[in-house]
């Protein structure tokens, strides 16, 4: 059992879309909301893909960048908590967090793309290369 959930999550971790296309189904299905059921898979898989970019960037270049991801991700939550001061003058926490949630859905999205691009396109070169 314990080998099964460990493929099923190395899966999700190595196809965070697909993560996010079966959540979103799912929940759908279960909701009949297309709205709610889009921010829900949002939500879970922003940690996929924020791990698989760290697995992403270990498989290209060789060394583990996590502390500059969580310095980022730390950078954006007090950026948003700031922005939020100035704009609110109060903080609504739920608010903060989840605006944070999805700007780093967005961030780690694109870096997922652009490293898969990236990856397949270096170990082609790589592989034809002389």
């Amino acid at each position: 059992m314990f080998q099964f959930t460990s493929a099923v999550i190395s899966f999700f971790v190595a196809f965070p879309i697909i993560c996010y296309l079966l959540i979103f189904i799912l929940c759908k299905q279960i909701t009949k909301k297309h709205r709610l059921s889009v921010n829900f898979a949002l939500d879970i898989s922003t940690l996929f893909f924020i791990i698989s970019v760290h697995f992403l960037i270990v498989s290209i270049w060789g060394e583990s960048l996590l502390s500059y991801i969580l310095l980022v991700i730390l950078f954006i939550g007090v950026f948003m908590v700031i922005l939020h001061w100035k704009v609110k003058q109060e903080i609504v926490y739920r608010k903060v967090f989840r605006g944070f949630w999805r700007i780093n859905f967005l961030l780690f999205f694109c870096a997922y793309l652009f490293l898969m691009a990236y990856g397949l396109i270096y170990y082609v070169i790589k592989q034809f290369s002389i």
